[in-house]
């Protein structure tokens, strides 16, 4: 009886065997890369217009300042819906199995609060100081009651436009 003679696999049957099995992961490194850019963009942007108005105060306090000189005030509010990127909902997946702290959501929580401070601030550009600034943030459902990974973040507060003192030039 003689061998039977092997039968070479195409090159191409192989790469499209190879393609199918990792196709998943090379998703998931697509979307991490994707997201860690997109995260990456916004942070920047959030940094940029923070520094823009850093000069007007955002306070939290309950007691009111005496401001004599303030002339206008009304109601400001500025609001975001963040969302996580495939990759960060693929791992908080697991983090649910086995429990513990969701770090993966941490960034979007952080960007929220800082971008619906940063629409609070620019409703309202002439204002001299922000008071009585409060947060909310609620998830985000597909109206089955179960959440899709977004979180929505509003800020409000009391916008005050104050009288700017005059200098009297001295005599």
């Amino acid at each position: 009886m003689q061998p039977q003679p092997q039968q070479e696999v195409p090159t191409a049957v192989l790469i499209l065997v190879i393609l199918f099995y990792t196709a998943p992961i090379w998703m998931l490194l697509g979307t991490w890369i994707i997201g860690k850019i997109a995260e990456k963009k916004h942070y920047r942007r959030i940094r940029e217009r923070e520094a823009a108005w850093l000069h007007i105060p955002a306070l939290t306090g309950k007691q009111v300042p005496d401001l004599p000189n303030a002339y206008d005030s009304q109601l400001v509010v500025g609001s975001v819906v963040v969302s996580v990127d495939h990759f960060k909902r693929w791992l908080s997946k697991f983090r649910m199995i086995f429990g513990g702290e969701m770090k993966s959501y941490a960034s979007v929580i952080d960007r929220g609060r800082r971008e619906a401070i940063l629409r609070m601030k620019e409703a309202c550009p002439d204002a001299d100081m922000f008071l009585n600034c409060r947060l909310e943030t609620s998830t985000v459902s597909n109206g089955k009651g179960k959440a899709v990974g977004c979180a929505e973040v509003i800020a409000y507060g009391t916008a005050v436009r104050l009288h700017q003192a005059v200098e009297q030039a001295p005599a």
